[in-house]
């Protein structure tokens, strides 16, 4: 089944909430659940890209804020498939990750967002040392762009509910 037939098919309360588990900003799920109903996933996705654009710092954060931490224990579930590259993770690489997260969110006023799919903890801590020197506002635009990647995957496993990338 297609991203758009799933989407179109789903009654509103079902889309929201399945818009929301992709990105949890609430203008950018009303702004895809204004679009339906969806041609193809070409539409789908080009939507998903084009309300992104129109998105607030404050909606970004709020999208961010729905999010596990990187490598944290307490998530892991939640983050299971899409975190997959910290499983077998060494203790140090996962100690230093928690300490850099703690610093980047302290620094940014919000959490560390990164596509983690197919990427190992050793690559998402090398991209979050690269990152943390980053002035918030470069910060906000790499985090909303992760943002968009991930939400861009999500909606692609509604057609495919059994990837677990």
């Amino acid at each position: 089944m297609s991203i758009a037939t799933t989407l179109n098919a789903m009654d509103a309360a079902s889309a929201r909430a399945a818009l929301t588990n992709c990105c949890a900003a609430g203008a950018w799920v009303e702004g895809m659940l204004a679009g339906r109903p969806f041609a193809d996933d070409a539409d789908v996705l080009a939507a998903a890209s084009a309300v992104a654009a129109t998105l607030t710092e404050a909606d970004w954060l709020e999208a961010f804020a729905a999010h596990p931490l990187i490598g944290d224990v307490a998530t892991k579930d939640l983050a299971a498939g899409e975190q997959s590259g910290v499983d077998g993770a060494n203790e140090a690489t996962l100690s230093e990750l928690a300490a850099l997260n703690r610093q980047y969110a302290e620094r940014f006023g919000f959490i560390f967002i990164v596509c983690a799919t197919g990427k190992s903890a050793a690559e998402m801590l090398a991209i979050l040392k690269g990152r943390i020197g980053n002035t918030r506002d470069e910060e906000l635009k790499n985090a909303a762009r992760e943002q968009l990647a991930i939400t861009r995957l999500r909606l692609q496993k509604l057609a495919d509910p059994g990837d677990n990338t």
